[in-house]
């Protein structure tokens, strides 16, 4: 089975909502800031050095329905590195139409959460390619674009996907989402140290203190989004670090 993230990365975000890059605060629609183009986004991280792109269909994340297909599609077709993709992945169908046609790594959320043995059987046929996505919001397991919470403790969540066939894990802090505020490692931690596959760290993240911070509790990757598309640092230092 093919490992990702043998070597710590920093992912940056490719956030899609009616066909254009956007950020989100907090998950929250309404908050959003656009910054263009996806293919042109996509091509500007691989031409500063990305290894990996973290795509999301925001549209499908909160409508179930992927519609940004056509900008994905471009994307995968435009880049050399590996994609991974999130949003409105909802069935064993959807998930191996998208790895068919060169995803990498489909990211399922609340398709995982709702219906777990999705991710054994497109695993079987796939293996290491299903990141399953934890959001977690108060230290609980969020689903449904960060509107439905599920009681569920997120290492718990981690270890039960393991079992399932997750090849790794996307763990992402609502609470910080986008806020440029700076990372909580606890939870973060906690997940990483509840599984074998790599987990990735998503939302928060304002510095490079913070990429230092989660490759430090654990985390194989961090994915970076609002604090590149604004300069805060550049994709290369945040890798060099």
């Amino acid at each position: 089975m093919h490992q990702p993230f043998p070597e710590f990365e920093v992912i940056p975000a490719v956030d899609m909502q009616d066909g254009d890059v956007v950020q989100l605060v907090q998950g929250e629609r309404g908050t959003e800031t656009r910054y263009g183009d996806p293919v042109a986004a996509a091509e500007r991280w691989v031409d500063a050095g990305a290894e990996t792109l973290h795509l999301i269909d925001l549209d499908g994340a909160f409508d179930g329905e992927r519609a940004n297909a056509d900008a994905v599609e471009a994307v995968v077709d435009a880049v050399d590195v590996p994609v991974q993709l999130g949003g409105g992945i909802r069935t064993a169908a959807d998930a191996t139409d998208l790895l068919d046609r060169g995803v990498e790594r489909v990211i399922l959320g609340t398709a995982a959460v709702e219906h777990p043995e999705l991710v054994g059987q497109i695993s079987e046929n796939y293996p290491g390619r299903v990141m399953v996505s934890l959001d977690a919001k108060g230290g609980e397991v969020v689903v449904s674009g960060w509107t439905e919470t599920t009681g569920l403790d997120p290492a718990e969540a981690a270890a039960r996907f393991e079992d399932e066939g997750a090849g790794s894990i996307l763990f992402t802090d609502v609470d910080v989402e986008g806020q440029q505020a700076g990372v909580q490692t606890g939870v973060t931690g906690r997940v990483a140290d509840a599984v074998d596959v790599p987990v990735v760290a998503s939302g928060g993240v304002a510095s490079l203190d913070d990429v230092v911070a989660l490759r430090d509790a654990g985390a194989a990757a961090v994915v970076v989004g609002t604090a590149l598309y604004e300069g805060t640092f550049t994709l290369a230092a945040a890798m060099d670090v």
